[in-house]
């Protein structure tokens, strides 16, 4: 048994050593075709939001997206949402509130910059972007949400409800680090 438990550690240190050469290109770009090949995903993911829900014993609940390009860190885009009006131990329509509060504003910031293009097409065929970068005008082509089947059904039903079809969702259950992917029974 130690002798199972040191080599566990010496895998994760491993690992750990591994990810702290973030700055590796190549490595960098090997986890992402990894976290693809392991979810089936037609492509890597080369934006990923996460999201938590967390409660105050059972009051001010509170939501992170936490969000990386690359496989780096981008703390710039970070967010955090309040959730009002739901019971604090309800992370399954917290989860559901949240992603459909992200995926409504990436929506309406889209429709926003279609308009800004429509209307000066010089200026958005100069820089092939919209004027001005907003905080949720690209959308991630995976959401990792912490929750097993039931959260990821919350995340799975706020995107449909909203049209979003194309981006890819899977849970991660703390418990033993299992990932859940849509349609997946516990």
């Amino acid at each position: 048994a130690l002798l199972e438990t040191v080599a566990r550690n010496a895998a994760q240190s491993l690992v750990l050593h591994k990810t702290r050469r973030a700055s590796d290109l190549t490595t960098r770009s090997r986890a992402l075709h990894e976290i693809q090949e392991a979810l089936g995903l037609d492509e890597a993911p080369l934006r990923i939001e996460s999201y938590d829900v967390s409660n105050l014993q059972g009051t001010h609940v509170v939501a992170s997206m936490v969000v990386f390009e690359d496989g780096l860190a981008r703390k710039s885009e970070y967010r955090r949402f309040a959730v009002k009006g739901l019971d604090g131990t309800d992370d399954v329509a917290a989860i559901r509130e949240v992603i459909g509060r992200r995926f409504r504003r990436y929506l309406a910031e889209r429709e926003e910059a279609d308009r800004e293009a429509a209307a000066d097409p010089a200026a958005a065929a100069l820089t092939g972007e919209p004027q001005a970068r907003r905080k949720f005008a690209y959308p991630p082509n995976l959401l990792v949400i912490d929750g097993g089947p039931a959260q990821v059904g919350a995340a799975v039903a706020a995107l449909q409800e909203l049209g979003v079809v194309d981006i890819s969702v899977c849970g991660l259950a703390k418990r033993l680090e299992e990932v859940w992917l849509p349609g997946e029974d516990s």
